[in-house]
């Protein structure tokens, strides 16, 4: 069965994830180097968080399960959808920022498909699947402190 198409509200995008960065962030947890998620609570303090089940959905949109499904993450992007991730592979030597903004989806298969493309780690460690997806729509991508990708 084809994974269900998660509409946003930017369709003609011209942002593209290069294979290399898809790659990363794809093998980021079984690598040992899983994602750091930023977001920001209603009172304004910002949290962190690593995420191993961080991966890609298509060239502009990252998938994210969180195991609680009301959890700080949900929290903040229900109220400020802005979120920011920073992947760093010191064996590689590739790093990056990644500003987009993140929703909760409600269609249930759009739901269970974050869940599948989560790493099995990700996904044993939720095998009752009680938390939920976030799909992050990329709005751009620094590396070395510049803009490598933009949305704008």
């Amino acid at each position: 069965m084809p994974a269900p198409q998660i509409q946003t509200e930017k369709e003609n995008s011209m942002l593209q994830l290069t294979d290399e960065m898809k790659a990363a962030i794809n093998s980021a947890l079984a690598d040992r180097v899983p994602l750091m998620l930023a977001s920001v609570s209603a009172d304004g303090q910002p949290q962190l968080g690593l995420r191993g089940s961080v991966h890609t959905i298509d060239d502009d949109k990252l998938g994210v399960w969180l195991r609680n499904a009301e959890g700080d993450t949900s929290a903040n992007v229900a109220q400020n959808p802005r979120v920011s991730l920073f992947y760093r592979n010191p064996e590689t030597r590739l790093a990056m920022q990644i500003q987009g903004r993140a929703v909760r989806p409600t269609d249930p298969a759009v739901v269970a498909s974050i869940y599948d493309g989560s790493a099995e780690p990700e996904r044993n460690a939720d095998p009752e699947r009680k938390g939920t997806g976030l799909i992050i729509e990329i709005d751009r991508v620094y590396q070395r402190g510049a803009v490598v990708l933009s949305r704008d």
